[in-house]
């Protein structure tokens, strides 16, 4: 028999764009509800049946200001995306292109702009983001230490860097690179700068690829680069010498809500794949359905509640992003990717416990869903340096509480003596067995 790949309920199809979260639906345009109905139906009915097709051809070869949708519109359109491996390479939204194009769009010259915004918006090129380095604790960016210095109308690169997304990809022209270019200044924070820097300069090297949880991330690849003595144009510096942390703030914000918002629909999918197997009428296990089994009900339910409630606390921080910037929404973009990666891991585990041994296997694709999901919670930051931010900034509001909850018990004592009454405590006893005597 067969059924629509758009069938997302006992209904049949309940169309995206009439199933957005009430919190959201005031900010989201038509425009962008007809958008994210497109979207949808590309990814289930061309994306998901092309993924395994794909993956097989892998081995073999292979100026625009963009649609101007906003941080919310398009990380509802993300979901979509991160249900399929190659729904994002086919509507040009892949990381780390998308964010290297806000990048270029929001702090490149028009020079720039014209020499690498515009190929990238018109998926002729793909780019990469260099920022993590072997050699140091990367989770904390004031230890990047590639080195930067100037000689005349260019800069000198040296050192080298990994998990560069991209950089195995034959069409990745441009490197959007963090480098160390002002190791005096006794800011910190305006030590680095990122400038651009062409695939095909002098002196790079990607020395290898590197395998995720044993999985090979081909055509794009996490490279390992080397840099000796590469000379990049002066020019070529994004905004100028020491904002780099300005760039990578500016990148990272949105950038977090994309890879949050497609991990849920990685966990959508890794649910469709669990209610798919304890419906099964061939498996009964102990004389009935897995679907009859409490144990797996009860991690349907909390599968869930958890994606639905991480969906609400990410398009929480896109809205308020949209309203504030990224440095408004530091507090809730945090939440969002901590919790989004948990959700996703904790989603799939259970889709592969349902499946016993087919669900490590690679005939579903819940393994590799798995091990992205593992890599969700070091990616774009460690959960521990998003935690510490979270906790750090929370625990300022401890004196401040402190102080307000001894004004409160104060005032409720001079209310007890306004009132003439004594303060006492309503489960108080004092109830004595016997009197005692020495």
């Amino acid at each position: 028999m067969s059924v629509s790949s758009l069938i997302n309920s006992q209904d049949g199809h309940i169309p995206a764009s009439k199933r957005i979260p009430a919190i959201a639906r005031p900010s989201i345009s038509d425009r962008a509800k007809h958008a994210l109905d497109i979207v949808e139906k590309f990814v289930e009915e061309e994306c998901i049946l092309a993924d395994a097709i794909f993956e097989q051809q892998l081995g073999e070869e292979q100026s625009k200001k963009g649609p101007q949708f906003s941080t919310l519109e398009y990380g509802l359109m993300a979901e979509y995306l991160g249900k399929s491996r190659t729904a994002s390479e086919a509507t040009n939204c892949s990381a780390p292109d998308t964010g290297n194009m806000e990048v270029l769009a929001k702090y490149g010259t028009e020079a720039q702009k014209s020499r690498w915004l515009t190929p990238l918006l018109n998926g002729e090129i793909r780019s990469a983001f260099l920022m993590t380095e072997p050699d140091v604790a990367s989770s904390d960016a004031t230890n990047i230490g590639l080195q930067m210095y100037k000689d005349g109308d260019y800069w000198v690169l040296n050192g080298q860097k990994w998990w560069s997304s991209g950089t195995g990809n034959v069409r990745c022209k441009i490197y959007l690179v963090m480098g160390k270019s002002d190791p005096s200044n006794t800011t910190r924070y305006k030590q680095h700068s990122v400038i651009l820097v062409p695939a095909n300069t002098p002196g790079l090297t990607v020395s290898r690829v590197l395998s995720v949880i044993g999985f090979d991330h081909a055509p794009e690849g996490h490279g390992h680069v080397r840099f000796d003595n590469v000379r990049v144009p002066a020019e070529n510096m994004i905004l100028s010498e020491g904002r780099g942390f300005e760039v990578v703030q500016g990148r990272l914000g949105p950038g977090r809500i994309h890879h949050a918002m497609r991990s849920i629909g990685g966990a959508e999918r890794a649910l469709d794949w669990f209610l798919s197997r304890i419906s099964d009428p061939t498996k009964w296990p102990f004389g009935q359905r897995l679907a009859d089994h409490g144990i797996m009900l009860e991690r349907v339910a909390q599968s869930r509640m958890e994606i639905d409630s991480a969906r609400l606390v990410i398009l929480n921080a896109a809205i308020i992003i949209d309203e504030l910037g990224g440095k408004g929404a530091l507090k809730e973009i945090a939440e969002a990717k901590v919790q989004s990666a948990s959700v996703l891991l904790n989603v799939v585990d259970r889709a592969i416990q349902a499946y016993g041994a087919a669900g490590v296997s690679q005939d579903t694709p819940l393994a590799a869903l798995w091990a992205h999901a593992r890599t969700m919670r070091i990616v774009d930051g460690p959960d521990e340096v998003h935690m510490l931010q979270l906790g750090r900034n929370e625990s300022k509001r401890g004196d401040t509480l402190r102080a307000r909850i001894e004004t409160q018990k104060v005032k409720a004592a001079q209310l007890f003596r306004r009132y003439h009454l004594e303060q006492v405590d309503s489960l108080e006893l004092n109830r004595t067995p016997a009197k005692a005597y020495l």
